[in-house]
C-alpha cells in the first residue's frame, strides 16, 4: 500500500524505513529538505514541496502526519486545499483528542477522512514495532490495515494471554481500532499518563536506595535540621546498576522502562549526564483533566505530573514563600542547599 509521510523527525523517518522494509511504498516530505534527502539516498521517494508530495500520491491518497501537536493545524491549513474527496489524513503524533474531534468534523465537511493514531514505541520502534491506538471510521481504518499491521510489532512479540481467544482482535498484533475520531488519541493520552506514573515510581524508589547510606553522612545538629534518629539503620552502600539489573530478571516490576534504566545506570551510575529537568508534552495534563471531568481519582498520575513541574523549577517561588513564612513566624534561618541533593 502507498502512504505519504509528512514529518521525518525522531519517529517519522524510522516509521518510513519500517514500512519500506515491509514492502509498503512511501512518499516523504519535510520542511527540512535535508531530512527528505537522507531518505532519498536510501531509495525512498521524496518531494520538494507539498504540491509535489500530493501529486506523487495515488488516489485516494493516504497522508500520515508525524509532526508536533502544535503545528498540526498549520500543516493541515496548507495540505487540505491540495486534497480531494475520499483522501485520508492520519495524525500519528500526540494531539489532544479534543482537536481530533474538531479536525474530523472540519475535514468531513470537505469529504475528507480523518484518522487519529496514538503511536507508542519511541526510537526503538523501527526494530521492535509500534503500538498503535486508532480512532476513526471503521471502513477507513480497515482500508489502512496494511499500514498498521506493518508498523505494529506482530503477534510473535508477546506470549499469548491465558484465557484469551487467539485472533479475537488485532490487539494481539499491536494495533487496535479503539473507536470513533479522537478515541485513538484518548487511549494514547491515558497511556502516557500511566507512563508518567511508572517512570516516577522507578525514579523515586531508586532515589530511596541511593540515599540508603544516610546514616554515614554528616548532618548538622541545629534547630533547622531534622535529626536522623537511628543512623545505624541507614548504612548501606548500594550499587544501583546491579539492583536494576537483578530486578530485570524475574521481578514483578520488570519492564522495558526498567531495561532502559539498567542500560543508563550501567554507563553512568550517577547519571551525571542529566540535569534532571523533566519535560511534559501535554498528555499527562490532559489525562488528569479527563479524570477530573469524569470524577475519577488519579492521585498517582497527578503527583507524577506535578513532580515534572517541580523538576523544571516551577516550585521555586512556592518554596521561597515557605522559607519566608518560616523566617517570619519562627525566626528560622534559611540553610544553603546541600550539594547533589544532600548526597555527600
Amino acid at each position: 500500500m502507498q502512504l505519504g509521510m509528512i514529518g521525518l523527525g525522531r519517529m517519522g523517518a524510522d516509521m518510513v524505513r519500517r514500512l519500506t522494509k515491509g514492502a509498503q511504498q512511501c512518499i516523504v516530505y519535510d520542511v527540512q529538505a535535508a531530512a527528505v534527502d537522507r531518505l532519498k539516498q536510501e531509495g525512498i521517494a521524496g518531494a520538494s514541496s507539498l504540491e509535489d508530495f500530493v501529486a506523487q500520491l495515488t488516489k485516494p491518497r493516504a497522508v500520515w502526519l508525524m509532526v508536533p501537536a502544535a503545528v498540526v493545524d498549520a500543516t493541515l491549513d496548507k495540505l487540505v486545499p491540495l486534497l480531494e474527496p475520499g483522501d485520508v489524513v492520519i495524525d500519528g503524533g500526540n494531539s489532544y483528542y479534543h482537536d481530533d474531534i474538531r479536525r474530523g468534523q472540519q475535514l468531513g465537511a470537505r469529504q475528507l477522512h480523518y484518522v487519529d493514531v496514538g503511536t507508542s514505541g519511541g526510537v526503538a520502534g523501527r526494530e521492535r514495532g509500534y503500538c498503535l491506538m486508532i480512532g476513526g471510521e471503521a471502513e477507513v481504518v480497515k482500508r489502512l490495515e496494511p499500514i498498521f499491521s506493518t508498523l505494529a510489532p506482530g503477534t510473535g512479540t508477546a506470549s499469548a494471554t491465558p484465557g484469551r481467544t487467539a485472533g479475537a482482535s488485532t490487539a494481539e498484533q499491536g494495533f487496535l481500532h479503539c473507536g470513533p475520531q479522537g478515541a485513538g488519541h484518548f487511549v494514547k493520552m491515558v497511556h502516557n499518563g500511566i507512563e508518567y506514573g511508572l517512570m516516577a515510581a522507578y525514579a523515586e524508589g531508586l532515589n530511596v536506595l541511593r540515599h540508603a547510606d544516610a546514616g554515614r553522612q554528616a548532618r548538622e545538629a541545629d534547630a533547622e535540621t531534622s535529626p536522623l534518629r537511628r543512623p545505624e539503620l541507614y548504612q548501606y552502600d548500594l550499587n544501583l546498576a546491579d539492583i536494576a539489573e537483578v530486578w530485570r530478571r524475574g521481578s514483578v516490576i520488570g519492564s522495558w522502562l526498567l531495561d532502559l534504566i539498567a542500560g543508563s545506570l550501567a554507563g553512568d551510575n550517577e547519571l551525571k549526564g542529566y540535569a534532571g529537568r523533566v519535560s511534559d508534552s501535554g498528555e499527562g495534563r490532559w489525562t488528569v483533566a479527563a479524570a477530573i471531568d469524569e470524577g475519577v481519582p488519579t492521585p498517582v498520575l497527578s503527583a507524577a505530573l506535578f513532580a515534572r513541574f517541580s523538576s523544571r523549577g516551577e516550585a521555586d517561588f512556592a518554596n521561597r514563600v515557605l522559607s519566608a513564612m518560616r523566617h517570619d513566624f519562627g525566626g528560622h534561618a534559611e540553610k544553603p542547599a546541600a550539594p547533589d541533593g544532600g548526597k555527600q
